[in-house]
């Protein structure tokens, strides 16, 4: 039922997603898989013909739908097909370099065509932002290159709010050395996760659900087996998988078998997989509403990048999927019922943008000496990592913010050998960096601030939920150029705060 679906996510939440949000989620489920359905999408189906669905941690009930272990790969297929079947213009590798707005208005943006170097202005009576997470500000994610939170950079440059940006999810099991995720369908089909010792070990923290308990839970769980002494030399524990039996593992999991295989030398048939948790998911991003309009007038975000909230303080397995899937369908919905009354924008905002983006390309490319690029992204994703990572604490954290400030500085001495603008991924990855500072600034400020363990965010100097100060959500605005943090109030509804017990 869509009111078990809501509670697993609220409480799964840690009671900070926005109750509203959530139920209108849960009830637009059943009809969006449906709909996928017939779009294309093919569903892997139980012997009586109805779509399968698998346990994934934190919820009461199998409601997972799944087609094998490549669900968000077959969705993002059928919907790349009906993008190409409503022959929607699509503008391959360009990167967006600003926003436009006008008279508080977003009309548009600008963005580099990244293989010929041209910098474009696009005008627009309404402007999506739909560009993920911000994974690879850490040095270990699971999430795409090009994830490193440009779109939550863009809003907030151009005057939006960013909400509950320190709820940063960390995936309990990414391969060994590349990071690559190892879905929670592994455990969901059955498989555990072993210490060096041999111990299932997630019987000791979530006695209920072991090994399928939420996110939060199982990462911090292994990072205390690890620091126990309990985990493999080089700091990672065994997911196991052996005793589901090579045809199940075939059936179900081929495309983990395939990672696991290809990139540890591992098959999960005869081998355990060595795993270690890995940041995969941003819980916050840019403050919309249900609708996913922001606080700037044509500006709206759906997926990843938004933050509406129905994940809170930690998604629940399956739920970002449904998330993208349900509310792209209601912004595109509330951006076509909206555009009849919005007059067309003037182009002469634009053309202004383009030449400032000219100009400040022409910079980057002049400069030479100075800082080498990958030094600055790589100490930036260290110091995330080490500091802003599944256990912080506050001088840590203070210490982080500083390690951040100085590395900004450090980056406005950067020069780029390439100094062509065809096909220059140097000036693309620069371009990147400058749009990392405000985000990793915006989460550690919310970080430092939240003193309570919430979720994800886990503090050992404040081990402690604290609903009475702290039942809020973190919104972070660009004032004068420098990160200003306050609160709102979450929505609740049908659920209020209990311990959660797994």
């Amino acid at each position: 039922s869509w009111e078990r679906h809501a509670y697993d996510t609220i409480k799964g939440s840690d009671y900070l997603a926005d109750q509203n949000a959530v139920v209108r989620m849960c009830k637009e489920a059943p009809a969006t898989v449906i709909e996928l359905e017939h779009m294309g999408t093919v569903w892997s189906r139980l012997e009586n013909g109805k779509i399968a669905q698998r346990p994934f941690g934190g919820a009461g009930f199998p409601r997972t739908c799944y087609a094998a272990d490549r669900t968000g790969h077959n969705i993002l297929h059928t919907l790349y097909e009906q993008v190409t079947a409503e022959k929607v213009t699509v503008y391959e590798e360009f990167f967006v370099t600003s926003l436009v707005t006008a008279d508080g208005r977003c009309t548009g943006c600008t963005a580099l065509e990244i293989m010929t170097g041209t910098i474009h202005g696009f005008c627009a009576k309404a402007t999506l932002i739909a560009t993920g997470g911000f994974g690879r500000i850490f040095s270990r994610s699971t999430n795409a290159i090009i994830n490193t939170g440009d779109g939550q950079a863009l809003a907030l440059l151009a005057g939006a709010s960013l909400k509950d940006m320190e709820f940063v999810q960390f995936h309990p099991t990414s391969l060994l050395g590349s990071n690559i995720l190892i879905s929670e369908a592994a455990r969901g089909e059955g498989g555990v996760l072993v210490n060096k010792n041999g111990e299932r070990f997630m019987t000791r923290y979530a006695p209920r659900s072991a090994d399928l308990a939420p996110r939060d839970v199982v990462a911090r769980a292994i990072e205390k087996e690890i620091a126990a002494g309990r985990g493999f030399e080089g700091g990672y524990v065994h997911l196991d998988l052996r005793h589901i039996g090579e045809e199940r593992i075939r059936e179900r999991l081929p495309g983990i078998r395939l990672i696991a295989m290809d990139f540890a030398g591992v098959d999960p048939v005869t081998e355990p997989i060595p795993v270690q948790p890995a940041q995969h998911y941003s819980m916050g991003g840019i403050d919309v509403g249900i609708e996913g309009q922001s606080a700037i007038h044509g500006l709206y975000a759906a997926g990843e990048c938004a933050c509406i909230s129905v994940h809170g303080a930690n998604r629940l397995g399956g739920n970002s999927l449904l998330e993208t899937v349900v509310f792209g369908r209601l912004v595109a919905a509330s951006i076509i019922r909206n555009l009849p009354t919005e007059p067309v924008p003037a182009d002469g905002p634009a053309l202004s943008a383009v030449r400032e983006i000219e100009a400040k390309v022409s910079r980057i490319l002049e400069r030479s000496g100075g800082e080498q690029l990958f030094t600055v992204i790589d100490s930036l994703k260290e110091t995330m990592n080490t500091k802003f990572g599944i256990f912080r604490e506050g001088k840590s954290m203070e210490k982080g913010l500083a390690e951040i400030s100085a590395l900004r500085e450090k980056a406005g001495d950067i020069s780029i050998s390439d100094k062509g603008r065809a096909a220059n991924l140097a000036l693309v990855r620069y371009l990147e960096l400058e749009y990392m500072f405000p985000v990793a600034e915006a989460a550690a400020l919310g970080a430092i601030q939240r003193k309570e363990s919430r979720g994800s965010h886990t503090r050992t100097d404040y081990p402690a939920r604290d609903d009475e100060r702290f039942l809020y959500h973190t919104i972070t605005r660009n004032l004068n150029g420098k990160i200003a943090v306050s609160s709102s109030p979450v929505t609740l509804g049908m659920f209020t705060p209990e311990e959660r017990v797994y």
